[in-house]
């Protein structure tokens, strides 16, 4: 791989995580449990982690905030027009995953 500074890296992360949001914008039919069976993450984890990196450079930002940077809007909003309920085979498979 090329050798990157430190700011060239950063700069190339930030796109990165840009992308991804977009694309999981573009994709609010992929559920969050589709997520966590798949990739055990989810875009709640995504805010969570989004939250402990605030916390670790000194910026205020609340757990909402945090989670509305990921899903485009406050989650609740999102949940309310987005999140169906997991079917029984997606409860049964996420399950199988967490053992």
């Amino acid at each position: 791989m090329t050798d990157l500074t430190p700011d060239e890296q950063d700069k190339l992360d930030a796109a990165a995580f840009r992308q991804l949001l977009a694309h999981l914008d573009n994709r609010k039919d992929v559920q969050n449990i589709d997520l966590m069976i798949l990739a055990d993450f989810c875009r709640n984890c995504l805010g969570k982690w989004y939250k402990k990196a605030a916390d670790e450079a000194g910026i205020n930002v609340s757990d909402d905030a945090a989670r509305a940077r990921i899903y485009g809007m406050p989650y609740q909003d999102w949940k309310a027009q987005y999140q169906t309920e997991a079917t029984p085979e997606q409860m049964a498979a996420f399950e199988k995953r967490q053992k």
